[in-house]
């Protein structure tokens, strides 16, 4: 069993004011947050590479107000721990892990990133049953590229110096995923449980996990899910798009509407990969009323 590693969570405490909790799972501890209680459906969000739940933190108070909210760290990121070796499929066990120890049935879910791949993975594998989906800048299927800023982190040298080294993945994310500097502290707080080489690993890992061809492990475990999708064809699907995602962009929204033709779609045309720092106020309020009624119209819209 991998233990999850300790952090100063002092700095961002006015940003973070969360209480941590730890779930043991076959490959390490994972740290989730459990904030909230109502009548609303649990909502779970699920955050990418190489954030972490400090992402959801807007989110996490506006939907707090009247439901439960679980917001984990994937093994290997955030304040996790770093068993080391994961991919997708372990990923998605582990998730499975966690929502059985919380009791979770039915959510409401969020997915961003990695988040997409795992969050659908786990429901197609009927780990839970998503009353409602919020799909942010994420894919769950084989994409026709991968960008080349993220491709040149995948070989020995480049990936071990970029990546972990010399935290260039972590740094960029702060940076490049934006069209609106973030402030300091945010930036401070993405990067806090990044700060020792040990805990970089995860980051390249991911990274290294991303299918390319069909002979990488993770490809089939992407094209299942991909074919689970139809299944969950009558789950309401709402789509907040940042329409300035170099990595997620809109040739794979358009992906998404291909396979959910029915939902409604907002692309966000000022907004970058974190879509959740561009544009916190428009997810606050159109998935509150989402979850809450399914009030967000139909068909697409450009803001």
């Amino acid at each position: 069993m991998t233990e999850a590693p300790q952090f100063d969570l002092a700095p961002i405490r006015a940003l973070y004011p969360f209480t941590s909790r730890y779930a043991r799972t076959r490959r390490g501890v994972m740290h989730y947050l459990d904030e909230g209680s109502g009548p609303g459906t649990p909502a779970l969000l699920l955050h990418g590479n190489p954030t972490w739940s400090f992402a959801y933190r807007d989110l996490i108070r506006a939907l707090s107000a009247d439901r439960r909210v679980i917001a984990p760290d994937h093994l290997g990121l955030g304040l996790s721990a770093r068993p080391g070796g994961m991919r997708l499929a372990d990923h998605i066990a582990a998730l499975g892990e966690l929502v059985r120890q919380l009791g979770l049935d039915h959510v409401d879910l969020v997915v961003h990133d990695w988040g997409g791949a795992i969050g659908f993975g786990a429901a197609v594998q009927q780990h839970f049953r998503p009353r409602r989906i919020v799909v942010l800048n994420t894919a769950a299927f084989l994409g026709p590229r991968v960008p080349r800023r993220i491709a040149l982190c995948v070989p020995p040298v480049l990936g071990e110096l970029g990546v972990i080294a010399l935290n260039g993945f972590v740094r960029a994310g702060t940076v490049m995923t934006v069209t609106h500097p973030l402030p300091p502290l945010v930036r401070a707080g993405y990067q806090l449980p990044y700060r020792r080489l040990a805990d970089r690993r995860g980051v390249l890992e991911f990274v290294r996990d991303i299918p390319q061809r069909p002979q990488h492990p993770t490809w089939p475990v992407v094209a299942s899910i991909d074919a689970g999708l139809r299944a969950l064809a009558g789950v309401p699907l709402m789509v907040l798009w940042g329409g300035r995602d170099w990595c997620f962009d809109d040739r794979v929204l358009d992906a998404w509407q291909a396979r959910f033709p029915a939902a409604p779609v907002t692309r966000i045309a000022g907004a970058g990969h974190y879509v959740f720092e561009d544009a916190a106020e428009v997810l606050r309020t159109r998935i509150r009323a989402w979850f809450a009624d399914g009030g967000a119209g139909t068909g697409a819209a450009d803001v």
